[in-house]
């Protein structure tokens, strides 16, 4: 368990790609449970929901990669100690 919290922290995109394609593959399955698609169909449906997921986390990272650049710029630059001072 500490190595999926671990993951998690370190790869925040990766994770929410992972949770949210079991969710949208689990709810496909579900919905479409019995419309008699054939293997080929399921695996094409499947991979497209994991893309879809996968482009879903890739934008919503757009707003987060904003908000760090719009609190980067905002900080003050540490002053440089004067020539004086660091000898």
């Amino acid at each position: 368990m500490e190595k999926i919290k671990q993951f998690a922290i370190e790869h925040p995109q990766w994770a929410s790609w992972i949770v949210l394609s079991i969710g949208m593959v689990a709810i496909l399955v579900w919905s479409a449970r019995d419309v008699g698609l054939l293997p080929a169909q399921w695996a094409a449906l499947i991979a497209a929901t994991v893309a879809v997921a996968g482009l879903s986390v890739w934008i919503i990272g757009w707003e987060d990669e904003e908000e760090i650049s719009e609190e980067e710029e905002a900080k003050p630059l540490p002053d440089k100690p004067k020539a004086s001072e660091e000898a």
